[in-house]
């Protein structure tokens, strides 16, 4: 029973560790943090020249290696063979399920996003990646709002 307790202890805790690690920020036009809140922005015009689909990568913490490799080296350690054969086994399910439990949370982080480019009034080009939230095509009038490094493209 002990054996148990501790499995169960082990898979909630990684799987906490793991969702608190899926917190990213929002790239999107339409969210502000409270900082970027009722400041100035300065804003531009510009049509889009084009628009490319991308993926844009969040955050990453470890925690999907640490969830993964723990499970798969309590879960390989426990069911394989005994004495050094168990030790061997959690060792190898440890490493395998860190591989697993990071690629896991490397598409988790992943999001769907656009690079727009946008040409200038003044004719200068400028390419800036957010969030696909809004639908953007060639020949679109936007506006681009800059504050403090951020720009954002909208309609």
């Amino acid at each position: 029973m002990n054996k148990i307790l501790r499995i169960g202890s082990v898979a909630v805790l990684s799987a906490a560790a793991l969702v608190a690690g899926c917190a990213s920020q929002s790239n999107s036009n339409s969210v502000y943090t409270g900082g970027q809140a009722q400041r100035e922005q300065t804003v531009r015009f510009g049509v889009v020249e084009g628009v490319r689909d991308v993926m844009i990568q969040g955050p990453t913490t470890g925690a999907g290696t640490l969830a993964g490799g723990a499970i798969g080296g309590i879960a390989a350690g426990s069911t394989i063979g005994g004495g050094n054969g168990a030790v061997a086994a959690g060792i190898l399910g440890a490493i395998l399920g860190g591989i697993a439990g990071s690629a896991t949370e490397n598409h988790v982080a992943q999001r769907r996003g656009l690079e727009i480019t946008v040409r200038l009034e003044d004719g200068e080009m400028r390419a800036i990646t957010q969030d696909a939230d809004e639908a953007f095509r060639p020949g679109d009038r936007v506006r681009l709002l800059s504050s403090g490094g951020v720009t954002r493209v909208t309609h």
